[in-house]
């Protein structure tokens, strides 16, 4: 039996880098919710300096325990770098988009959102076995279930295929799950102010016209009637 997470366990901690400097009593360190974001979105934006110069660039990705694997070409930028012995170091972020805050003066209006920064050095993942998960992990992220019902990688799209990993070390959260906050004085102003919400919906599945195998079941939920309600965002 394995021994229970301690309290120091059940958050990452805390560091410069992680804390922000605004809106502090909204950042998180705490493992679930932290993991819970990540594991409810698929794409994310990697922050890496090149030349001198600041990019980011959205890739998918996935996590497998305390790792996070981002997935791009062999020939892109960051994956050639984190393939140096010293790594790279990136930022990596996710952003979830909860609900559109609008309130009766245009400086009030705000977002609710949960988010996830990540510091660390990604390295590319070269052993065969780490990298079969990874890969596993990725086309499982959006689809629980599909890695096992598809004709895995030839050595041919694996020579073109690259996987980085960052260890999640250097990681927070921070979110808002708020109303709309008018100032006292606005209070009489004619404007409607609220939250619409935001939320991803699934449509129904639309099959390739030379697909003969009738829906497989981890994609019936995904269709409406199909009984399981799956919201990312």
């Amino acid at each position: 039996m394995s021994e229970p997470r301690t309290e120091q366990q059940e958050r990452y901690a805390r560091t410069p880098r992680t804390t922000p400097t605004r809106y502090k009593e909204r950042a998180s360190w705490e493992r679930a919710e932290i993991h819970a974001v990540l594991d409810t979105a698929w794409v994310c934006h990697l922050g890496f300096v090149a030349d001198g110069a600041p990019v980011v660039l959205p890739t998918i990705f996935a996590r497998v325990d305390d790792r996070l694997y981002l997935h791009g070409s062999t020939g892109s930028r960051p994956l050639r770098a984190a393939g140096g012995a010293a790594g790279l170091p990136v930022c990596v972020t996710v952003t979830q988009v909860d609900g559109l805050v609008l309130t009766k003066s245009a400086f009030n209006h705000s977002v609710n959102f949960r988010s996830v920064v990540a510091h660390g050095v990604a390295e590319q993942v070269t052993d065969p076995a780490e990298l079969a998960v990874a890969l596993d992990a990725l086309v499982d992220q959006a689809i629980p279930g599909r890695s096992a019902d598809v004709r895995a990688a030839s050595p041919k799209e694996l020579a073109k295929t690259a996987v980085i990993r960052l260890v999640l070390d250097e990681v927070s959260a921070k979110s808002r799950n708020d109303g709309a906050s008018d100032d006292p004085e606005d209070a009489d102003l004619p404007y409607w102010s609220g939250v619409v919400p935001v939320s991803t919906v699934y449509g129904t599945p639309q099959p390739h016209p030379g697909t003969e195998r009738e829906l497989p079941g981890y994609l019936r939920g995904f269709q409406p009637g199909g009984g399981t309600e799956i919201q990312h965002i």
